[in-house]
């Protein structure tokens, strides 16, 4: 099913690209080979994260119905140009960052392909999973990047996610924590105006 299509410019007959839910074998092995390209692009070894079990497990943790898997794809070639995932967080044990009273999810491996970048695409895929983290019921959302992602860390910024300390024990220093409170209609100090004042 598709989330989420762009509005189509006056030149095109249909949108750029679509953003579908994973739910085939298909779908499976395309995510794991974009979560291959996106470890690639990072340049870090992920062994601290076991981020070989998380492909071989795929879909693992990101199984609904706590998680979910999004597949972006072009809409002419049907070529996948991007990805991100939503899987619930454990209650954190660091006492400089207590978990909320609700549950709480991460947004993880967020890519798009060099194919798919100037078209909005990274921001209509973490959009895409922050709603699909509301309809889910969970009250807040984290996710970590690091320092010299300026674009990632611009996109979140506008999107209303605020620094927090460390909710989990990495060996990559200075790497930045994120979290925005769900639902965001009513997190209004972060510039979102509900539904019905709209």
């Amino acid at each position: 099913m598709a989330l989420h299509s762009p509005a189509p410019s006056p030149v095109e007959s249909q949108p750029v690209f679509t953003i579908t839910t994973v739910q085939t074998s298909a779908h499976l092995h395309t995510i794991r080979s974009l979560f291959t390209r996106y470890a690639t692009a990072l340049g870090i070894d992920l062994t601290f994260q076991d981020f070989q079990t998380e492909l071989d497990s795929l879909p693992g943790a990101y199984s609904p119905p706590t998680g979910s898997l999004l597949l972006a794809q072009h809409s002419l070639s049907g070529e996948a140009i991007g990805c991100v995932g939503l899987r619930p967080l454990k209650p954190s044990t660091s006492p400089s960052c207590p978990s909320p009273t609700g549950p709480v999810a991460e947004m993880k491996r967020l890519y798009v392909s060099p194919d798919g970048r100037g078209l909005g695409l990274g921001r209509a895929l973490a959009e895409a999973i922050v709603s699909a983290a509301e309809q889910l019921g969970y009250t807040e959302i984290r996710l970590d990047t690091l320092p010299d992602m300026h674009a990632a860390r611009h996109l979140y910024a506008d999107m209303g996610f605020v620094q927090i300390d460390r909710y989990y024990d990495t060996p990559l220093q200075n790497t930045v924590f994120l979290a925005l409170k769900l639902p965001r209609s009513i997190v209004k100090s972060n510039g979102y105006v509900s539904p019905k004042d709209q």
